[in-house]
């Protein structure tokens, strides 16, 4: 255990010297930088490369495979240019002079939701910088609770939540914080969720990107129990780093009847349908790493074999 310890603060004391580098070196230089691991990493190293390269290519047949390798290039330039922004963030984005970093599209509904009593869903995807998404609505003096994975290391842990909570938004983990969510709830707060990641063969099927993928039903249950409007919201990066637009894409509202969210599956399947449209904005602002659509079920049989 001692040396767990000790290994997991060198490692800890390695990423603070690292974090200390990027925030010393200009935006323009970290954008240069960003530029060329991208190079390293999609088309030498071919990390994740096969993953990558399948998602795409269910996704956009139409690319030919040099389209789907400079968008995966582009990927991770956009990977790398939102660490660079994550570090300067705190630095350079405050309450006095957020609008020459962050511009708002759509926010109306969601200020009205965040300001009413009842507790509000934010939705969003590993899509944009959804890490600056999170430290903008703290900015913007709206705090919020997002569900997330401990760290593994306990010193990187406390570091990445320091970041996220500097502006009030507030780390429930994913394991043993279902009873803070639900006080959350009850007390009108408002929770925030990535909801593309694959929630295994018990989860909610739903189309993604023309194919069946899982999702979690604890988003569309919270907002249906808790009579909760859900917000699908990003933050996309505009022409260059630390330039943002904040988004709504479309809100829902439990009590809307006749708008077809009042199931779980229904309420699943139309954020998801938003997630994706707007993925297609900017496709190099997504996360293509995740297997997103692993489907261990058995293949179903046909009518016709279950009657023979």
């Amino acid at each position: 255990m001692q040396r767990h310890r000790i290994l997991d603060y060198l490692v800890y004391l390695v990423v603070r010297v690292f974090v200390c580098v990027v925030q010393a070196i200009s935006i323009e230089t970290g954008q240069f930088i960003a530029r060329g691991l991208a190079r390293l990493f999609s088309d030498i190293l071919r990390i994740r490369g096969a993953v990558v390269d399948e998602n795409l290519a269910h996704a956009y047949p139409e690319l030919s495979q040099a389209e789907r390798r400079e968008l995966a290039r582009r990927m991770w330039e956009h990977l790398f240019l939102l660490v660079l922004e994550v570090a300067h963030a705190p630095r350079k984005i405050h309450e006095t002079n957020w609008r020459k970093h962050v511009r708002l599209n759509g926010t109306d509904p969601l200020v009205r939701a965040l300001l009413n009593d009842r507790p509000t869903v934010i939705v969003t995807a590993h899509y944009g910088n959804f890490e600056l998404g999170g430290f903008m609505l703290g900015v913007l003096g709206f705090p919020t609770y997002t569900v997330a994975r401990n760290l593994d290391n306990p010193y990187l842990d406390r570091f990445v939540n320091r970041f996220r909570g500097a502006t009030g938004q507030y780390i429930i983990p994913k394991k043993g914080g279902y009873d803070q969510i639900l006080a959350v709830m009850a007390r009108g707060g408002a929770m925030s969720f990535l909801a593309d990641q694959y929630a295994g063969p018990k989860g909610c099927w739903v189309e993604f990107f023309g194919r069946k993928a899982s999702a979690h039903k604890a988003i569309a249950l919270l907002s249906l129990e808790h009579d909760a409007p859900v917000a699908v919201c990003c933050a996309r990066r505009l022409n260059k780093p630390m330039q943002f637009e904040m988004q709504v894409l479309a809100m829902a509202d439990p009590r809307q009847t006749g708008a077809g969210v009042g199931t779980i599956y229904e309420m699943t399947a139309w954020y998801t349908r938003k997630l994706e449209a707007m993925i297609r904005e900017a496709p190099e602002q997504y996360w293509w790493l995740h297997r997103r659509w692993k489907d261990p079920r058995p293949p179903r049989r046909s009518q016709t074999a279950r009657a023979a």
